[in-house]
């Protein structure tokens, strides 16, 4: 599994895709946190980071996507695929190395970000005013959140040959479990059931972790909802036997 995420890191980093969508990522939580007008900390006077959590999880469908693509779409189409499967370690192996790296880059992705941590405690008046243990909180629901994206996007990329394609297909999903179960719940014909409706999507999880709770039921969400789709991914990875 090491060697698979060692070269799966490499891959990255010397990919200017993953470079290019950390940037981007970094640059667009920059100008929504201190210059637009209306998101911007010092026009709205509050010492929170409101605006980067709100935004974050809607960027990362974009960001994971690109990432994730091409895990298991490259291989196929360069042909490594089968070499892949014949080395000394199991598909689960395999699976787990790319998922880790993919973590990996996207929290690397994660820690420029602490900086505006650290300018907001600074400006805080009194400084210090800050609510740390939401920010916290808020931090850990991005990762998690993050967590699902990436199994997604490896389900995705799975599936078919095409880096593009198999972008689409992460776009939709990471868009469709983060949104949809809120406005479905919000439907009256199903108004009886919109919390368990609700209860369904992510957006719902890390919203109650990011006010710096830790629940044991969100956190077992969202170790159910990766390992569904890391078992799905496993499925399709080793229908290639059949």
């Amino acid at each position: 599994m090491w060697s698979i995420l060692v070269k799966e890191l490499r891959g990255f980093l010397s990919s200017l895709i993953a470079i290019i969508v950390i940037v981007v990522f970094l640059i667009a939580n920059g100008l929504f946190l201190w210059i637009f007008k209306e998101t911007n900390l010092l026009d709205n006077g509050y010492a929170n980071m409101d605006p980067l959590f709100d935004l974050a999880p809607i960027i990362f469908i974009f960001l994971i996507s690109a990432i994730t693509m091409r895990s298991f779409s490259e291989e196929k189409k360069t042909g490594t695929f089968e070499t892949l499967s014949t080395k000394p370690v199991t598909d689960l192996e395999i699976i787990m190395g790319k998922y880790l790296a993919g973590l990996l880059i996207v929290v690397f992705s994660i820690l420029p970000t602490l900086t505006y941590y650290y300018t907001i405690h600074t400006l805080a008046v009194p400084a210090g005013n800050i609510d740390t243990g939401a920010i916290w909180g808020s931090y850990i629901g991005l990762i998690l959140l993050s967590a699902a994206y990436i199994a997604i996007g490896l389900f995705a990329s799975v599936i078919t040959d095409n880096q593009i394609v198999s972008f689409i297909v992460s776009m939709f999903l990471c868009f469709f479990f983060y949104t949809a179960f809120d406005y479905l719940g919000a439907f009256n014909v199903i108004k009886d059931n919109n919390f368990f409706i609700e209860w369904m999507g992510i957006d719902y999880h890390y919203r109650n972790i990011s006010k710096g709770v830790i629940d044991t039921r969100d956190i077992v969400y969202f170790i159910s909802f990766i390992t569904l789709f890391i078992w799905l991914t496993k499925i399709i990875f080793n229908s290639r036997k059949w």
